[in-house]
């Protein structure tokens, strides 16, 4: 009988001590997940509006991604559905008059970061943009000082460069909601008619996820939310607002 060590049936395996960042994700993740009830609900997006706003603003010298048009659309949902925008402290619910909207950053598939664009709520297209580069470009390079990943009362995951369909997204506690952005894909989509039947075209079609916190509202005021949100994406004058934004770059550069 030999008293050698039995091998593993899983074959050879490479050991990776988790890093800092990784094991501080964890203890938070896991944190969230323990003490807020999770719940999920998404809703599918036409980006049409936003497309045509992105291809102005490309006439202008701005390349607009998705994400700050969301960013500007939230906003004004946050507006008309204030407890998405909050975070729940013992007992109570703390809904906050601020939007400072946090971004999670992925740091070369080694952990997140989660810097905040802060009164976010006050700001234009171009503004948004602009901040989530910044925030961005520092987060990744290590620059950011921790002023700048404190005060988030709602977060929001891009997952949509890789084409993902929906993600359920851990909440960032201890805010009650967090918002995922996936991927946008030309897909058919059946539109009324004249004639009274439907039409079959292609449109720019994406998936908003939304993970809340149970305890602190219920899914009608979720679905409610959602609605409105896509509604405002879907129907609001982006073109207008780009105009508008550059409108108030070229006073602020006095031109």
């Amino acid at each position: 009988m030999s008293d050698s060590p039995a091998q593993d049936p899983r074959g050879p395996a490479e050991v990776v001590r988790l890093s800092a960042v990784r094991r501080r994700i964890a203890r938070h993740m896991t944190a969230s997940k323990s003490t807020a009830a999770h719940t999920l609900m998404a809703i599918e997006v036409d980006y049409s509006a936003v497309d045509s706003a992105r291809r102005h603003a490309g006439s202008t010298g701005h390349k607009l991604s998705y994400l700050p048009f969301v960013a500007r659309a939230l906003a004004a949902t946050v507006r008309e559905f204030p407890r998405l925008n909050a975070s729940i402290e013992e007992r109570e619910l703390h809904v906050y008059s601020h939007l400072n909207l946090g971004i999670a950053i992925d740091l070369d598939f080694e952990g997140l970061i989660v810097p905040v664009v802060k009164n976010s709520g006050e700001q234009n297209l171009f503004e948004i943009a602009s901040a989530i580069d910044d925030l961005s470009g520092r987060a990744r390079s290590g620059e950011l000082d921790v002023n700048e990943v404190a005060g988030g009362t709602f977060t929001i995951t891009n997952a949509g460069g890789y084409g993902t369909l929906f993600t359920g997204a851990i909440i960032n506690h201890p805010q009650v909601a967090i918002l995922s952005t996936d991927g946008v894909q030309p897909k058919p989509v059946a539109i009324a008619g004249d004639g009274g039947g439907y039409d079959v075209v292609v449109r720019p079609i994406g998936v908003l996820a939304l993970t809340w916190d149970h305890r602190a509202f219920d899914g009608a005021y979720t679905a409610a939310s959602l609605k409105d949100l896509k509604s405002r994406l879907e129907c609001e004058d982006w073109v207008a607002e780009v105009d508008a934004a550059t409108h108030a770059e070229r006073a602020a550069k006095g031109v």
